[in-house]
């Protein structure tokens, strides 16, 4: 489908900036294939899998036949698509919920990538195709307890034990963890940060459901506990030490989170434009009065210049040209105005804006958590503070 120049006065409040119209035709493409998904499969369910805090794991399979986990990286099975196409995907599916596009973050970019990147060739061959396939879901044991903006003082701990690793300790906060097949743990050793890839059967492994969580709800969320947890030698991540393979992957993780926080902002603008447009107050729409007006430009102004944002950073990343800093910039600033549309949408929407009827008090707290996790707001800012100053705020 080919788009024409925008011509003034054809405005379109969905696309007001004609974003539309720097997509490549096979961007639009899966773009618009991953919307009908959410449309079809997450979308009419989704506020009650939210209130009884369950995530569709039904859902797994399917997604990954169309291609979504570990979508950017290169064979294996997976689909080896650009990276703007890939954040093009977390849009549509958090403007379905944050939860599902967590599960996609967490198989790809978390799990998947770690052992496409620093895995030998035999557990590439072994783990990769089934988790691309839907086949094999996977988590990521990084944060813990008393470790989490610092993770170099994690306390769980792989030690040698003749050819064998034995690794004890526990993470927290761990997205996938009651249902994954796979766990690749980060632990401490003699010779530094390593990973580990963990089959969850593995005597001593155990997984907790963290419950009573107010966000992110549906979407699942564990403790892992590793009491004594024996591995072959081999399980043992060969390509990487230290920190940088643990925090690389989180630069993953982050740029698909700066799209998606788009995803969710686009989605309460759109639902407060709707409702301004029906909702009648002293004989009119709301949307006729100067301050309904006034939050419904300030959220598409949000709206528009993340996805602009989102779409440089993601040419910058196809050129070879993007820095993690680069993405502390897109995750902080787009989580940070997604929460601004949120609470601005639910405004509009008066009493109905905290009912399920309606998706933005879901997105809304869902968002507190994407505020946070993959690197704290304040973290991204202390980031960015050392990038232009050339001074480290952290010690």
């Amino acid at each position: 489908m080919s788009h024409g120049p925008v011509r003034p006065g054809n405005i379109d409040p969905k696309d007001f900036l004609a974003i539309d119209d720097l997509l490549s035709d096979e961007e639009r493409l899966i773009r618009d294939t991953v919307r009908q998904f959410v449309g079809d499969r997450v979308l009419p369910d989704i506020g009650e899998w939210f209130e009884a805090g369950v995530f569709p794991k039904e859902m797994v399979k399917e997604m990954g036949a169309l291609g979504l986990l570990g979508m950017h990286l290169e064979g294996y099975g997976c689909a080896g698509t650009s990276a703007t196409e890939y954040g093009l995907a977390c849009t549509e599916l958090e403007a379905g919920d944050s939860g599902v596009r967590s599960f996609v973050s967490v198989q790809g970019s978390l799990a998947m990538f770690p052992i496409w990147a620093f895995g030998s060739e035999e557990q590439k061959q072994q783990w990769l195709p089934p988790m691309a396939a839907g086949e094999a879901v996977g988590c990521f044991g990084l944060t813990e307890a008393d470790s989490g903006s610092d993770p170099g003082s994690m306390r769980t701990r792989a030690r040698r034990d003749g050819s064998d690793w034995v690794l004890n300790g526990s993470k927290m906060w761990i997205t996938s963890g009651n249902i994954a097949d796979v766990a690749v743990v980060w632990a401490q050793t003699d010779d530094g940060v390593r990973g580990f890839i963990v089959p969850t059967d593995t005597r001593g492994f155990t997984a907790n459901e963290i419950e009573h969580k107010l966000s992110l709800r549906a979407s699942v969320t564990s403790e892992l506990v590793l009491d004594d947890v024996r591995l072959p030698g081999e399980a043992m991540l060969p390509n990487v030490v230290g920190l940088k393979g643990p925090l690389s992957c989180l630069n993953e993780a982050r740029f698909g989170i700066m799209f998606g926080a788009v995803g969710a902002a686009r989605a309460c603008y759109e639902a407060a434009l709707a409702y301004a447009g029906e909702r009648v107050q002293f004989d009119v729409p709301i949307a006729s009065f100067q301050l309904i007006q006034r939050q419904l430009v300030e959220m598409m102004i949000g709206v528009n210049r993340g996805m602009l944002t989102s779409i440089h950073l993601g040419r910058m990343r196809d050129a070879g040209t993007l820095g993690s800093e680069h993405i502390s910039f897109g995750k902080m600033d787009n989580v940070r105005m997604a929460l601004e549309v949120a609470r601005t949408a639910r405004s509009v929407l008066g009493a109905n804006g905290i009912t399920l009827e309606y998706p933005v008090i879901r997105h809304m707290n869902n968002l507190e958590s994407v505020y946070t996790y993959e690197g704290t707001n304040e973290v991204h800012t202390l980031i960015l503070g050392q990038a232009i100053t050339g001074i480290s705020a952290f010690s």
